[in-house]
């Protein structure tokens, strides 16, 4: 499984000016952070991991094979990084999880005969509706 404080150290960020409200202080803070992970290039992750992520998140990774995440919900540029770290940690656990495989299963014959009963139950209440024949 990937070291987890080791792909922290290979996250880059970038503070840029945040839209929204703020009044005139949004206009001379940077406090909105773009997170970039560069999952080809990553030393924390083995080519396992790597071919999965590339596999699982290929709507969220760029033709370059980086994955850009942003924040921008508060007014606190630390609260922003770390509301950004958490979301991609959580992106690659997720993506990383082993997904059990289906076990095929079938209806029990208590749950067929039930399931044909109402539906014999069901066709004689509609019989029952129509007018009897003269």
């Amino acid at each position: 499984m990937a070291d987890y404080e080791a792909l922290k150290v290979e996250l880059t960020f970038k503070a840029v000016k945040s839209s929204g409200p703020g009044g005139q202080h949004v206009n001379k803070t940077a406090s909105k952070i773009i997170l970039n992970f560069d999952v080809e290039n990553s030393q924390a992750l083995s080519e396992k991991e790597k071919s999965g992520i590339l596999m699982k998140l290929a709507s969220r990774i760029t033709n370059s094979g980086e994955i850009i995440l942003e924040s921008g919900e508060t007014r606190s540029q630390h609260t922003n990084k770390e509301l950004v770290t958490n979301r991609f940690l959580e992106l690659v656990k997720k993506a990383l999880k082993k997904e059990k495989p289906r076990k095929k299963t079938r209806p029990t014959k208590a749950s067929k005969l039930k399931r044909l009963r109402s539906k014999k139950l069901k066709s004689e209440k509609k019989i029952n509706r129509q007018k009897p024949p003269l």
